[in-house]
């Protein structure tokens, strides 16, 4: 599951709709809608986006982390190192070949010393 998928799982709940009542509403296939939760389909449209905050009546700031929750779970994740040190792209490989057996923690502190880096994170959808 990616991080807009259980947002909005957590959305449909919060407002007691099923996914095919959601998928109805915003225009998608119910198989769509479940895909893009269980983190099979590619990152929704902008238009679609707009649907599904509209849909959940959403504004400003949670509005916001919906767009900054779509940038950031794109299922398939290419990191183009080409151009940076050979530790980034030793460090791109590893993340690639133990991601799935990292335990939560592991993936939390991880999260936590990237995001306290200076760097811009994710391509967001409002940028």
């Amino acid at each position: 599951m990616t991080p807009l998928g259980e947002r909005l799982r957590e959305l449909r709940r919060q407002k007691g709709v099923s996914q095919k009542e959601m998928a109805a509403a915003v225009g998608v296939s119910a198989a769509y809608l479940s895909a893009l939760e269980h983190g099979r389909r590619g990152l929704p449209t902008w238009v679609l986006l707009q649907k599904i905050i509209g849909y959940f009546n959403i504004i400003w700031d949670d509005a916001e982390e919906v767009l900054n929750l779509a940038g950031q779970s794109h299922p398939r994740v290419v990191i183009d190192t080409s151009g940076l040190s050979p530790s980034a792209t030793e460090l791109a490989n590893l993340l690639a070949a133990r991601i799935e057996s990292l335990d939560a923690e592991t993936i939390a502190r991880i999260l936590d010393m990237i995001a306290a880096s200076p760097r811009e994170g994710p391509k967001r959808y409002d940028d």
